[in-house]
């Protein structure tokens, strides 16, 4: 499912713009990277967690040419999902 086709969903079962439902989504999608930034958490209850994730650096071999290349530390996102939502799938 893309962006607009779930804009359209979402609209459609919340009754909606699918003007009023995309800023929604675009500020929530703002809000959350925002909070990332500064290495806060954000849990939405009965859906997940999203949280930042310190990687070391590390060395990395090529497998074709054989050559070592350093990977700097670095932050990743990371989402865990709510046993709720985990549930609801299965």
């Amino acid at each position: 499912m893309k962006k607009q086709d779930f804009i359209k969903a979402v609209a459609t079962k919340a009754s909606l713009s699918q003007d009023a439902v995309s800023k929604a989504l675009t500020s929530m999608i703002g809000v959350i990277t925002s909070e990332l930034k500064a290495w806060n958490e954000v849990n939405i209850t009965g859906f997940g967690a999203f949280k930042v994730s310190k990687r070391a650096a590390r060395n990395w071999v090529n497998p074709r040419t054989w050559a070592s290349i350093k990977i700097p530390a670095m932050k990743s996102p990371v989402f865990r999902a709510w046993k709720t939502l985990k549930e609801s799938i299965r």
